[in-house]
């Protein structure tokens, strides 16, 4: 398993804090603060395309 580079947390409302980060193979990661040993992981075109859809209100419904 590659290393993996966390970002700063990210924070909304409530505390509510998860982590994005890469590794060199091209993976990108999303954790919850504190629980990085618990990721999700994907290709970083993956998580672009799951950010780009968020920022555009695709995930509105879940809110």
């Amino acid at each position: 398993m590659s290393h993996i580079t966390w970002e700063e947390p990210f924070c909304g409302e409530g505390n509510n804090c998860f982590r994005l980060g890469t590794d060199p193979d091209g993976n990108a990661y999303i954790a919850v603060n504190g629980q990085e040993s618990h990721y999700l992981t994907d290709t970083a075109e993956a998580l672009r395309t799951l950010i780009r859809e968020i920022k555009a209100g695709k995930a509105d419904h879940l809110l």
